[in-house]
């Protein structure tokens, strides 16, 4: 985008969608500098960060899965003119996008210092403690449309459940984050008391894409493009949703919602037919599973709607909705990231009032439970 919104919407401005007053599924706040976590983090680990810095499960060092064209994946717009990076201003982030956009709530998506990518657990642990607090006191206490969620690092469960039960008591999170890119793919035993947790508290499985996972990110190894990289994440999502599925983690943990975020939705469709399709023939393999994948699918996961496969006809974009269930989406716009998703122009397909509002408000309510 080349202008910056900067005042409330005139009434007829307002298009139908931004009356709603949305609830945003994907906004990512940054730290301004590392040393806005020195109140939440013990002097080892701040000495730590200081002398060591991040030891990832990446080959590359000062590399990042994000094209350069674009530093910090971020909007040309979205730099505060305080300093800083973007959105590590909460005033510019309420003058530029919350306000303007009527955004009701807003679930915050922590990125920085590649906090599930961690080599060392205990560093990484320390490092999700420290965010999941700078989130409380820097965000959701200074605007209370803002929602945090509870970021655990899942190769090291112990490390994971005790955090979750120490953000559990202070009661304020809506979500607990995991990585889609781990060791081992999510639905593998090894994460279940992490699901275990999830579920007794309540509180949805949030899976966001990006991280490390020490694997090539794609099928056929490490790409040569960043395009390519970025095509990766879709596969990623899917491969994720697979493994959780024919796991059986949705039979195991029947009251668990996982929410896929920034992972898009056009690949659903297709990628829940190869599913059913292949439990039909081999479901004597899997007889944990009672029922069709796509019925733990329409029942369990919902989806974030940025970034929108836009075909070139909208009945296409329509049926693919149609198809995935309006039920399912969670509007998400990606502030303030270079391929943000405007919600008044986020769908270039009809919808009806009612369904506008499932998708911009009422699924995520009901998900969240504002």
């Amino acid at each position: 985008m080349d202008e910056v919104i900067d005042r409330p919407l005139r009434e007829d401005e307002k298009p139908a969608a931004s009356r709603l007053r949305i609830v945003d599924c994907d906004v990512h706040p940054s730290l301004h500098s590392p040393d806005d976590l020195n109140e939440f983090l013990p002097k080892r680990w701040q000495q730590h960060l200081k002398e060591y810095g991040s030891h990832l499960r990446t080959p590359y060092l000062f590399t990042t899965p994000y094209p350069r064209s674009s530093p910090l994946i971020a909007r040309r717009d979205a730099w505060p003119p305080t300093g800083g990076p973007p959105g590590s201003d909460l005033a510019f982030m309420q003058k530029q996008h919350l306000d303007p956009l009527d955004v009701e709530f807003g679930i915050l998506q922590v990125l920085d210092l590649f906090i599930f990518s961690q080599q060392n657990l205990e560093f990484g642990a320390a490092i999700q403690r420290a965010i999941n607090d700078w989130q409380l006191a820097f965000w959701s206490h200074r605007d209370p449309r803002l929602k945090a969620s509870i970021l655990v690092g899942q190769d090291g469960v112990d490390l994971a459940i005790a955090e979750i039960e120490r953000c559990a008591k202070i009661g304020e999170y809506v979500q607990i984050n995991v990585s889609p890119r781990a060791n081992e793919p999510l639905g593998r035993r090894r994460y279940w008391p992490i699901y275990e947790r999830a579920q007794a508290l309540g509180l949805p499985l949030g899976i966001h894409v990006g991280g490390y996972g020490g694997h090539a990110p794609t099928g056929g190894g490490w790409p040569s493009y960043y395009v390519e990289e970025h095509q990766s994440n879709a596969h990623t999502i899917a491969a994720q949703l697979a493994s959780l599925v024919i796991e059986g983690v949705p039979e195991r943990f029947p009251k668990l919602k996982f929410v896929f975020i920034e992972g898009g939705f056009g690949w659903i469709p297709s990628a829940v037919w190869r599913m059913d399709q292949h439990f039909e023939r081999f479901r004597s393999e899997v007889p944990h599973l009672k029922r069709k994948p796509s019925e733990y699918v329409r029942e369990h996961f919902w989806f974030t709607t940025q970034p929108i496969d836009e075909p070139d006809e909208a009945r296409h974009l329509r049926s693919l909705i149609e198809w995935v269930g309006i039920d399912r989406l969670l509007f998400s716009s990606d502030y303030p990231h270079w391929d943000f998703d405007d919600p008044r122009f986020a769908f270039k397909t009809p919808l009806t009032e009612a369904e506008r509002k499932k998708i911009f408000s009422t699924n995520a309510r009901a998900v969240y439970k504002f």
